[in-house]
């Protein structure tokens, strides 16, 4: 048997490959589309150097050169790689070796969005526990007040939770800009809507390091290799996506057991 040491999660061997996501290995690995040595496989199956994986029975190609894209996404296009869609962004791109996107924008929303072959960084970007910054520039429906940016800023309650303190600066009466490191579905959107505001115009300004300056609406350009770099540098320490949820696991289990220590010193 092989050193543990000297293998590799499945999800990650095949999402190394740069076909598809993690996630997106597990529902394949779920799907019984997936095989070592001819076998079946189950999440948390191990490749050592020498199986022989395929996927649908044919063997994973050798990994391409990493791929790292930035796009100024148009409002009207969809942020999936599901080809049913009309107006997907891999479509719309039109890049010669097989991307999928980090995260997403909404349909109606615009702005910086990037696309990659290197399934292993796009959790390490997305986690918001990493505390990486996407900073936005958001139109709405009124006259935006001190409160309206205080209470923004200070925490919303939307999707059973309160979104986390955050910077929010007003740029003119109808504008302000926002910078998150949160990334809940149609966050901002569902923000403003909570104070009965209306958003006009949504569009990402910034993700880290990489600002949307410079690149054209509907452009996209290949991230250099300083920003790539600097992104490299800032996602170091990051946690990937299982970790943290273990880490965060043990954190409720342990609150846990201290609420029933406190309840039981005071009942004795």
């Amino acid at each position: 048997m092989a050193n543990n040491q000297d293998s590799i999660n499945l999800n990650k061997f095949i999402s190394a490959t740069g076909i598809c996501s993690r996630r997106d290995a597990e529902k394949l690995i779920v799907e019984g589309r997936v095989t070592i040595n001819g076998k079946a496989t189950q999440l948390g199956n191990r490749v050592v150097e020498g199986d022989d994986v395929k996927i649908d029975g044919k063997a994973l190609a050798p990994k391409p050169t990493t791929r790292y894209i930035a796009l100024n996404k148009p409002v009207g296009i969809v942020c999936t790689t599901d080809s049913k869609e009309r107006k997907n962004i891999i479509k719309y791109i039109n890049y010669p070796e097989r991307l999928f996107p980090i995260g997403r924008l909404d349909k109606p929303s615009e702005g910086l969005i990037f696309l990659t072959n290197d399934g292993d960084i796009v959790n390490k970007i997305l986690r918001a526990g990493n505390n990486h910054q996407k900073e936005y520039h958001v139109t709405v429906d009124r006259l935006i007040t001190d409160d309206f940016i205080k209470k923004m800023a200070n925490g919303i309650p939307i999707l059973e939770t309160i979104t986390q303190k955050c910077t929010v600066e007003k740029i003119s009466n109808y504008q302000f800009k926002i910078v998150l490191t949160q990334g809940l579905n149609r966050q901002i959107r569902r923000m403003c809507e909570y104070l009965s505001y209306e958003v006009t115009k949504l569009q990402r300004t910034r993700i880290m390091s990489v600002s949307l300056s410079g690149l054209a609406y509907g452009d996209w350009r290949e991230l250099s290799l300083k920003e790539i770099d600097t992104i490299n540098q800032l996602i170091a320490a990051s946690s990937k996506t299982a970790e943290a949820s273990k880490d965060q696991n043990k954190r409720k289990e342990f609150g846990r057991k201290r609420s029933n220590f406190n309840r039981n010193k005071r009942k004795s």
